[in-house]
């Protein structure tokens, strides 16, 4: 096998990736025109570049410097879909009832009362919402908040059980202004038969949605998240930067993208930062990233105590090597907010940072709860798992495509053997839009929808 740069190199070995030149000992190493680490030994040109010669520079908090950013002057786009108008305003993609427990001990009636329904209803359920304190009970409220008021949900039904700390009293008053011909709260404790009353809330929930009609929309409403996931040595030169270009698309259109992970940020700040359109969103975004590395610094981990085995065994040797690839999903869109825990979404385009972890339940359920419409999903491994809401999976490889074609929704790895890039980004573009007017995911159809809620504190 022999690798084409400026000079041909002969690889020495089996591997991902491998030294253009002579690196010395100490030397950065560069991928993507970035440092993804430092040579801890010599490595000869043609040597096999991973986690036995490279090891990451980050450390510390970080520091960056804004710079103002000029937005481009293009015009927006034309275009629309069809989806649900709702009464605020806002745009849903699906017209769902979705069963919210407010405590773990309810997410059994949840999940029963789901499946009784005869497939009017899915129950997202989840362990908290009793013996938390402080921050962890209100993510939990902030998170289950969002759920409720997602415009993919044509109705929820809140389900407590009545002695918890994250009672119906209390959710209710985070909750704020809500339709209640919409939301409505069942407590299981108050009731003799929770299955017969829950069957019923369910049934005039059902009524209630049934006049909902997919409408004319203009793209602008729609929230595209990006997120990665099991990463190979493909996902930064396939999957992901195809997921920039359709993200670019998307905001030329007046969209929203969304993007998260803040773990899987570190090492490539200087590209995201570099986008913020005003020295409040610098700030605002570059707060979350050093909260995030001072999160792992009072926990006594390493800054870069990431990837994980599946990535390093896929050939990602390096946080900054995964970060720099990561980052990629949002393409060239200007970073317009960040966004904090539990807040909600602005209308306005443009790319926002979504706060929370790299880990891929926690992270779609973020994504979710901020009020994204739907989910491109990258991944070089595999994985069935699922938001609640349609999650689009997209692979960086041919062969994990063809091995899992009941996983996977798109094909990024084709780019590997020639396809036109520009004609592939128009066929995932085109993907989404089907999507957002109903046409189901490979997860959709399989029924897989989880959600995970961010905890770093006391359990009582």
């Amino acid at each position: 096998m022999r690798i084409h740069a400026d000079d041909t190199v002969e690889v020495r070995e089996d591997g991902q990736k491998y030294a253009l030149r002579p690196i010395a000992k100490g030397e950065d190493v560069i991928k993507y025109g970035f440092p993804i680490g430092h040579a801890v030994a010599p490595i000869a040109a043609g040597e096999r570049v991973d986690a036995t010669n490279l090891k990451s520079n980050l450390s510390g908090l970080g520091d960056w410097q804004y710079k103002p950013f000029e937005k481009p002057a293009d015009g927006m786009k034309n275009g629309s879909f069809m989806g649900y108008l709702r009464a605020d305003g806002r745009v849903g993609i699906r017209n769902e009832i979705w069963i919210i427990p407010t405590v773990g001990c309810a997410a059994g009636v949840a999940r029963l009362l789901a499946e009784k329904s005869g497939g009017a209803a899915r129950a997202f359920s989840h362990p908290y919402g009793c013996s938390q304190l402080g921050g962890d009970l209100l993510r939990t409220q902030q998170v289950l908040s969002g759920l409720c008021h997602h415009p993919n949900a044509g109705a929820v039904l809140v389900l407590g059980l009545g002695c918890e700390n994250n009672g119906i009293d209390r959710m209710r008053a985070v909750l704020g202004e809500y339709d209640p011909q919409r939301v409505a709260f069942l407590n299981l404790q108050d009731c003799e038969d929770e299955m017969a009353e829950g069957l019923a809330i369910l049934a005039e929930l059902k009524r209630v949605i049934a006049g909902d009609r997919r409408v004319p929309v203009p793209i602008s409403k729609l929230a595209i998240a990006v997120k990665c996931g099991g990463s190979d040595g493909y996902s930064g030169i396939t999957a992901n930067p195809l997921v920039g270009l359709v993200a670019d698309a998307f905001a030329a259109h007046g969209a929203r993208v969304l993007m998260t992970e803040i773990p899987e940020v570190f090492g490539a700040e200087e590209i995201l930062l570099s986008r913020a359109v005003s020295k409040e969103v610098f700030e605002d975004a570059a707060g979350i990233i050093r909260d995030f590395r001072g999160y792992f610094i009072r926990h006594g981990e390493g800054i870069a105590d990431n990837p994980s085995p599946g990535n390093i065994a896929g050939g990602i040797s390096t946080l900054e090597e995964k970060s720099l690839g990561c980052v990629q999903k949002g393409g060239k869109v200007p970073l317009c907010g960040a966004l904090r825990y539990g807040d909600t979404l602005p209308e306005a385009g443009g790319l926002y940072l979504v706060d929370g972890p790299g880990n891929d339940q926690v992270a779609i359920t973020n994504l979710t709860a901020a009020g994204a419409h739907l989910v491109l999903f990258t991944t070089g491994r595999g994985t069935p798992l699922c938001a609640p809401i349609p999650t689009l999976k997209i692979a960086t490889n041919s062969a994990l495509a063809k091995k899992k074609k009941h996983w996977i929704d798109f094909d990024a790895g084709a780019l590997l053997t020639g396809a036109d890039r520009d004609t592939l980004c128009r066929a995932l573009f085109d993907l989404c839009l089907k999507t957002a007017e109903g046409q189901e995911s490979k997860g959709e159809l399989a029924g897989y929808a989880d959600i995970a809620i961010f905890k770093d504190g006391v359990t009582l």
